[in-house]
């Protein structure tokens, strides 16, 4: 009698905040593609090989649609969402083109340029309350949280005096791997955000501005848009700055250059965005049709996992992947994503790093952790990576 192989578990939990899980060697060994063992029992396609990634991302026989036969979830609480209405990211060609059309000049180079001034506003402002305050801080919910809820408050014109509701609603529906706790707090961002959108605006934003338009997606549309933007739009930043934190304090000469030429921050982004990786739940596909790729064949109805922490740690692409580099040229990185599905909001995502990155540089140069870092409680897998709160001094 022999025994029946069952590949590893994905996704499996970070024992520290900004390497994967040490159980991700595994498929990194068998690069470029291998198999996994979803919560359920299911398997799926995992790709750990940086090229066949951007390959299957570019890829129209893929499909991103988690209503189709086949789609691997990764958590219970992803069947919550089995049936509704996805946002625009969760669907195929040409609907998804057509709404996410409708955003992209929200999120323009042009136009985060023209917001750099606002977000340094509002970083300095959440830094000066949190300096006065006096050390110590929590970091998480003093600044890292706050910055991008209100810059993504303000270009939707959500009310931010609502933000302990709708980050108390997306935690829940982010951490919790409890399908009724996440279908309630979907339920309850729909309402709230439904509410808005039926509304008179309180102040011209890309929500009145999507409402208003003649070529206006359904109300559903509109509102499964509204939380995907709320919620991404500030739940990945803050953790991206907490995370930044973390990983140059436990690099201090890669910290000591930065602080020695701020020139380098721009660069150190793209390379702190390869090297912690917060989320992989971009990339989840289901396959529409047989594809033959890096000597396997997928077949039409196979899940296929594209983690971009596995990709981003492949050293056929970033040479000593495991090593902090703020020297890097990294900008090819997959944090966020590739294809026609690549992150919507990755410029803005840019300058709110780049400049909450600079300003503690600049203004927190004694910026340390107040507790050790194995103390500092992790999120699960399944989810955007990161801690809920992070200690800190100066």
């Amino acid at each position: 009698m022999t025994d029946t192989f069952v590949p590893p578990p994905y996704p499996q939990a970070r024992t520290c905040p900004y390497d994967p899980p040490p159980g991700y060697r595994t498929f990194r060994e068998d690069a470029p593609l291998t198999r996994a063992t979803l919560y359920d029992g299911r398997t799926a396609w995992l790709v750990s090989g940086y090229d066949t990634a951007r390959a299957l991302l570019a890829d129209p026989r893929l499909s991103s649609d988690r209503n189709r036969p086949g789609f691997p979830f990764l958590s219970p609480r992803f069947e919550s969402f089995r049936g509704r209405r996805p946002a625009f990211i969760g669907l195929d060609r040409p609907e998804h083109a057509a709404q996410r059309r409708l955003l992209i000049g929200d999120f323009s180079v042009r136009r985060v340029a023209s917001m750099r001034g606002e977000i340094e506003e509002i970083v300095d402002g959440f830094l000066d309350a949190m300096v006065e305050k006096g050390p110590p801080a929590d970091l998480v919910a003093d600044f890292a949280m706050p910055v991008p809820s209100m810059v993504i408050c303000r270009m939707l014109s959500v009310p931010y005096d609502d933000h302990d509701f709708f980050q108390d609603a997306s935690r829940r529906l982010l951490q919790s791997d409890d399908p009724g706790v996440a279908g309630q707090a979907r339920d309850d961002l729909a309402d709230y955000l439904g509410r808005l959108v039926d509304g008179p605006p309180a102040e011209p934003g890309l929500l009145a501005r999507l409402v208003a338009r003649p070529d206006r997606p359904d109300r559903e549309d509109v509102v499964a848009t509204a939380i995907l933007l709320l919620v991404a739009g500030h739940e990945t930043t803050a953790s991206m700055i907490a995370m930044s934190v973390v990983a140059l304090h436990d690099h201090p000469e890669q910290l000591a250059a930065l602080r020695a030429d701020p020139g380098l921050v721009p660069g150190a982004v793209e390379e702190l965005l390869r090297y912690l990786s917060i989320a992989d739940l971009a990339g989840i596909r289901v396959a529409a049709e047989d594809i033959e790729i890096a000597g396997r064949t997928i077949r039409a109805g196979d899940g296929v996992v594209i983690p971009n922490s596995l990709g981003n740690r492949d050293a056929a692409a970033f040479p000593d992947p495991d090593r902090l580099d703020v020297h890097r040229s990294a900008r090819h990185h997959l944090a966020f994503g590739y294809g026609v599905h690549q992150c919507l909001g990755q410029n803005l995502a840019r300058a709110e790093l780049h400049i909450a990155l600079t300003a503690l540089l600049r203004r927190l140069p004694g910026l340390r952790l107040a507790v050790p870092r194995d103390e500092l409680a992790l999120r699960p897998p399944a989810t955007i990576q990161g801690v809920n709160a992070l200690p800190v001094t100066w």
